[in-house]
């Protein structure tokens, strides 16, 4: 397995990272989420989902580990939208005077 191969390109995610989260004794879908963070970017595992799926079942297969079947996890977008701001690290009073 090659440590080049982008899973996320949101999150930034290769398949080493994958097989680290496999090494560390995690199993399932949402661990390897939490621990790697991919499918948590702007596009929620649109584009990666396929792809992080296939790699962590390759990582599983190589531990030895055959009789795991990855499988997708449901994408939760924000209950509410989210101020850019927020996300931004601005601070309350910042984030006031950009939204008047």
């Amino acid at each position: 397995m090659t440590d080049r191969r982008i899973v996320c390109r949101c999150e930034d995610v290769t398949d080493r990272d994958v097989a680290d989260a496999v090494a560390a004794g995690l199993r399932d879908v949402e661990s390897v989420k939490r621990f790697t963070g991919f499918g948590t970017g702007i596009c929620q595992g649109s584009h990666c989902m396929g792809l992080a799926l296939r790699v962590l079942a390759e990582a599983l297969a190589g531990a030895g580990e055959t009789d795991h079947e990855p499988v997708p996890f449901t994408p939760r977008p924000p209950l509410w939208p989210v101020p850019l701001g927020l996300l931004a690290g601005l601070a309350d009073e910042e984030r006031a005077k950009d939204e008047e």
